[in-house]
């Protein structure tokens, strides 16, 4: 996969994992991973599915209809790339905190719903729910953040309040964030997410 990675000043921290929204690529989060953790290393990936020229991570249907099929292909190839880029890297693919907005957090969600706690913590923001009827593997303790708008055109309120409540049910400490500013990514909701994972972190 198309990726960047670079290498933080904290050791300690973790791996910070970034998947951009449709039409972003590899670059697109990394200033937001450096407000998210500070210090931490960051490997940014770019979508391997391309919707009229643009890079996404998985294939849809129709807006908010996604390709369930391709979704669930997408989910466990990115999931053998985080496992290659650890190795290749030198992190703990356990050691990473998942990120993503829009179609990232989509697909990031979908990592949760898939592989649970293989990760430290994730930050969906304004996410859907990625598929329904799994049943959904334990993630007791699991800090996710969820980042989302009460106005949002793309993701209706009721479809965070699900995701919010899918993952409760698998054991996943679940904070969510309600904001007014659609469905762009926004200051406030970045530095809530921030102040969060300093919290998870310590």
């Amino acid at each position: 996969m198309i990726h960047v990675f670079h290498k933080g000043t904290d050791e300690s921290k973790p791996v910070m994992v970034m998947f951009h929204g449709t039409g972003g690529d590899e670059q697109d989060l990394l200033p937001l991973a450096g407000l998210l953790s500070p210090g931490s290393s960051v490997l940014g990936i770019r979508g391997n599915v391309l919707e009229n020229g643009m890079p996404r991570f998985f294939r849809r249907l129709s807006e908010g209809v996604f390709d369930e099929e391709d979704l669930i292909f997408r989910t466990q190839e990115i999931k053998q790339f985080l496992d290659e880029a650890a190795a290749k890297y030198g992190f703990s693919a356990d050691k990473t905190v998942i990120v993503g907005y829009s179609n990232g957090a989509n697909i990031a969600g979908s990592l949760l719903f898939h592989y649970g706690k293989a990760f430290q913590a994730a930050v969906l923001l304004h996410p859907m729910v990625p598929l329904r009827g799994l049943n959904l593997p334990d993630m007791s303790g699991l800090p996710v953040f969820i980042g989302t708008s009460m106005n949002d055109p793309m993701v209706p309120a009721h479809e965070s309040r699900e995701l919010e409540e899918l993952l409760q049910g698998a054991g996943a400490a679940v904070n969510t964030y309600w904001g007014n500013q659609g469905h762009r990514l926004n200051v406030e909701e970045a530095e809530a997410a921030r102040d969060w994972l300093k919290l998870q972190l310590v």
